[in-house]
């Protein structure tokens, strides 16, 4: 298999799929297949994206995200839903990204307009048990969900 590239095409062409997504945000794997161990890809973040907060504990798996373009927020969470820890992260951001220990609780958003991640983290992925979403966090597609990211994002 040849080597792919990310190029500033590719990533254009992620960045107008986002844009068409319900979820304002979209993937661009690398890894062939949900059995690939590890599983890389380049993830486009649109402002508004929510993704709901989660962890993966069963089986404990590591997340790392490395911001390439734009900026973002990677929230990490007590077990009773409060804010443990927010880091900003991308170019011109303290940090350019952020490695999760398995099992911590966590959501990421986009700062800015976009936000072009690249993600890795260990397969293979069955969607049953990928992740545990919060209970005391609205899911992704949930009314609540807009003004939970919005008091996430209010003291940054």
């Amino acid at each position: 298999m040849s080597p792919q590239l990310i190029t500033p095409e590719l990533i254009a062409s992620v960045t107008e799929a986002a844009r068409r997504s319900p979820r304002r945000r979209m993937n661009h794997n690398f890894h062939t297949g949900p059995g690939d161990n590890p599983h890389r890809f380049l993830n486009v973040f649109l402002r508004g994206s929510y993704v709901a907060p989660h962890r993966h504990l069963h089986p404990p798996k590591a997340e790392s995200f490395l911001v390439l373009e734009g900026s973002m927020v990677a929230v990490v969470f007590r077990e009773d839903g409060s804010i443990h820890e927010r880091h900003r992260i991308g170019p011109g951001e303290p940090a350019w990204g952020i490695d999760l220990t398995p099992g911590v609780w966590h959501t990421v958003a986009a700062l800015s307009e976009v936000a072009v991640c690249y993600e890795v983290k260990p397969g293979p992925w069955d969607p049953a048990s990928d992740k545990e979403f919060a209970t005391w966090a609205p899911r992704e597609g949930d009314a609540a969900a807009g003004g939970y990211l919005e008091r996430l994002l209010a003291e940054l």
